[in-house]
């Protein structure tokens, strides 16, 4: 049987999922003293596949989806440094198959942001995040797993112009993320073409970047993105066999990203597709989500 797990709901949940404005790759800030929290329900499904560059589909799985529901409080520390927060529950299920689908809390994870250049309309932005594993989830059981229990710090630098007059925007970010190694419950297993007699597994790390233009408002906000996750180093997904979490996980992702908040509460939703790959499922995902701004004395 062949399987994969979509890279990105592995990997960076909290930004892949994250579809409200003050995220780690917008240039908005919660003013002092104010905070925004989010509820958001998100869905990912794919039925093929890219078994290293060879796209495929396997009937013993069928669709395989993906559901979350995630909290993520955006704060206001000061006008130019946010701190944002994330927690996701998740689970999956495949539409055909005697898989068992995971479900549980992922892994926390938490933003530092900061404005450290402005002239004119354009800013340029500084971020460092981190993510621990919270939830007691079996990271090797691919695809069904809803994590990799690797503990993960990135550091990433946003540019960002936007027309006064208009609110027309352009945004730009790109990152690197550096994984810890997990423990497996076996005591052996194969990876670039050799044996590892150990229970320890190195996670390659990351870097991603993406793109954004659109239009911001007062009450309202719409963009287009796209976006790239592509691993430092890894190996392949062998002919037939499960993934692991030693694949190099690629994907090139666009969408489209839309917010309305008059007042106090807000809704918002983002659509993605994944365009190409290696290593990973061609997902469609979206999400909704619930926004409430807290406003400090």
């Amino acid at each position: 049987m062949k399987y994969i797990k979509h890279c990105l709901a592995l990997a960076a949940m909290f930004v892949s999922l994250g579809a409200v404005a003050q995220m780690p790759h917008d240039a908005i800030y919660m003013p002092r003293k104010t905070a925004c929290v989010a509820l958001m329900y998100g869905q990912s499904h794919w039925n093929q596949y890219w078994e290293n560059t060879l796209k495929r589909e396997n009937h013993n799985i069928g669709a395989h989806i993906t559901r979350s529901i995630m909290v993520m409080p955006a704060i206001g520390i000061t006008d130019r440094f946010n701190v944002i927060l994330s927690l996701p529950f998740v689970w999956t299920k495949t539409s055909a198959g005697n898989l068992m689908g995971q479900k549980g809390i992922q892994d926390f994870s938490g933003w530092l942001k900061y404005k450290a250049v402005t002239v004119g309309g354009f800013s340029l932005h500084t971020l460092a995040g981190a993510s621990i594993p919270v939830g007691n989830y079996v990271p090797d059981f691919l695809p069904m797993s809803i994590g990799l229990q690797s503990r993960t710090v990135t550091g990433r630098l946003l540019a960002n112009y936007t027309h006064s007059k208009t609110g027309l925007y352009l945004t730009g970010h790109g990152s690197y993320n550096w994984r810890s190694n997990i423990r497996v419950d076996r005591d052996a297993y194969l990876a670039d073409d050799r044996v590892y007699y150990t229970n320890e597994v190195r996670v390659p790390n990351a870097i991603d970047m993406g793109v954004r233009a659109g239009v911001l408002r007062a009450k309202w906000q719409t963009e287009f993105w796209a976006e790239r996750f592509a691993c430092t180093s890894g190996d392949n997904i062998r002919r037939n066999d499960m993934p692991f979490p030693t694949n190099n996980m690629q994907a090139t992702s666009v969408g489209w990203y839309a917010k309305v908040q008059p007042k106090n509460i807000g809704i918002n939703a983002r659509i993605g597709y994944v365009t190409n790959g290696l290593n990973v499922g061609q997902s469609t995902s979206y999400t909704i989500g619930l926004l409430y701004q807290i406003n400090g004395q």
